[in-house]
């Protein structure tokens, strides 16, 4: 029988992962591993138990927790500290450095002890801060449009592929990240670690618990539900900043598809989002949440642009497509309506959460 562990198990990616995989393959053991440390995090221990997933409260960053696991045939790695602002300010990076570099590290520790193949779930943010101001952009009534002729390589209309430069900094989240994807090649050549790194936009979906950082398009639908306070930020206060989202039910397919097949995506690295086909500026998000929770909302403006912040970002699919049968299914229409669905039906649960 497979034996698979999620880190970060209960969380939103790692509960999802974890759940649907067991109801896929009922004949696989799932092993969720998870600190319990952001908020929400305990509405998916029902769920957990309920699919049948084994349920460890241990932290990645204790080598002794991940360990104590035993042996495994496959390990998805979705334990991370996400929010772009963490170690910011008088904030200690701490616990974001340890959670996504030390915990990565012994993920693949326990990957080399057991033979199992690694499935790293990265992000977008490993590209650099600066470059990504630098693209050329146009500007239409509601976002703003990567242009077709650009000076970076690797950028074009269709968003950002895996060809856009890595040199300049990036937050302590996508540095971290990034390191860890070193250290998964190095693994990789001197232990022959299976792994495969997916650089995933903006995931959201039912079960998320949004936040401004981390989240954005569940944190807007939230708002838009419960009549919390809105701002669009930096950038002039316009709102036509733009990411893609992808929606957490094809994050699920992609990776059930990697554990299927863990020779043939050993060493590939990809780029995984919604596309240009599912990107939103904020001012398009608030027209779709006002037109399916029927509230429309009095939205503030601050002109001040955040460190780290980025006026657009698209996830171009083209290499993934050429490797795998992998495409995102779900709109981004669909994806708020399954937020919105999914809060109406634990309106209580969700707003005691938050």
């Amino acid at each position: 029988m497979p034996r698979v562990l999620v880190t970060g198990g209960a969380g939103f990616v790692g509960a999802n992962v974890a759940i649907a995989l067991a109801q896929r393959h009922t004949d696989w053991e799932l092993v969720a591993l998870d600190n319990l440390y952001r908020r929400g995090s305990e509405l998916n221990l029902p769920r957990l138990r309920d699919a049948g997933v084994q349920f460890v409260h241990g932290d990645v960053r204790s080598q002794d927790d991940v360990l104590a696991v035993g042996d495994v045939s496959a390990i998805v790695e979705a334990s991370a500290e996400p929010s772009v602002m963490a170690g910011v300010g008088e904030d200690s990076p701490a616990y974001v450095v340890q959670t996504n570099l030390l915990g990565a590290v012994h993920c693949l520790e326990l990957a080399r002890r057991s033979g199992a193949q690694l499935v790293f779930l990265s992000t977008s943010r490993v590209y650099p801060i600066a470059a990504l101001q630098a693209l050329v952009l146009e500007e239409t009534d509601t976002r703003f449009v990567i242009a077709a002729e650009q000076q970076q390589p690797g950028a074009s209309a269709a968003g950002i592929s895996e060809g856009f430069p890595l040199e300049g900094a990036r937050t302590l989240y996508g540095s971290t990240k990034l390191a860890a994807e070193l250290l998964i090649g190095e693994y990789a050549e001197s232990f022959g670690v299976r792994a495969v790194i997916d650089r995933f936009g903006v995931i959201a979906g039912p079960w998320q618990m949004g936040k401004v950082d981390q989240g954005v398009f569940t944190y807007w639908m939230l708002a838009h539900v419960f009549d919390r306070p809105l701002s669009y930020i930096g950038f002039g206060g316009s709102g036509k900043q733009v990411r893609d989202l992808v929606h957490i039910d094809d994050v699920v397919d992609l990776v059930e598809l990697q554990l299927e097949e863990p020779d043939r995506w050993s060493g590939v690295t990809v780029n995984a989002g919604g596309g240009l086909a599912s990107s939103l500026s904020l001012l398009e998000t608030s027209a779709l949440c006002a037109e399916i929770t029927g509230r429309r909302l009095a939205i503030g403006a601050d002109d001040r642009t955040r460190p780290g912040d980025v006026p657009i970002y698209v996830t171009d699919n083209s290499r993934i497509e050429r490797l795998s049968p992998w495409r995102p299914r779900r709109s981004a229409r669909e994806t708020l309506e399954d937020i919105f669905n999914w809060i109406k039906e634990h309106e209580r649960e969700v707003h005691r959460a938050l």
